[in-house]
């Protein structure tokens, strides 16, 4: 087993998610946060099983993902 750090938007017709770390174009997609990361998740698991251990980026030094928000004045 192996972590794959995702991101997951928020979108107003949903929710988009992509993992970060893997070569390639792997997206995921839902009406809720869980059905992206599941969606994600077997696009992720497919990736690897088409690619193997080349789908992984070679830089491994990504520990995690993270996401938060500045206020700037507009």
């Amino acid at each position: 087993m192996k972590a794959v750090p995702i991101i997951v938007e928020k979108h107003p017709d949903g929710y988009v998610a992509y993992p970060v770390g893997l070569k390639g174009v792997v997206v995921g997609q839902g009406d809720t946060y869980d059905e992206a990361v599941q969606d994600v998740t077997s696009a992720i698991r497919f990736h690897i099983e088409t690619f193997g251990t080349d789908a992984f980026d070679e830089d491994p030094s990504l520990l995690a993902a993270f996401v938060d928000q500045a206020q700037v004045a507009t």
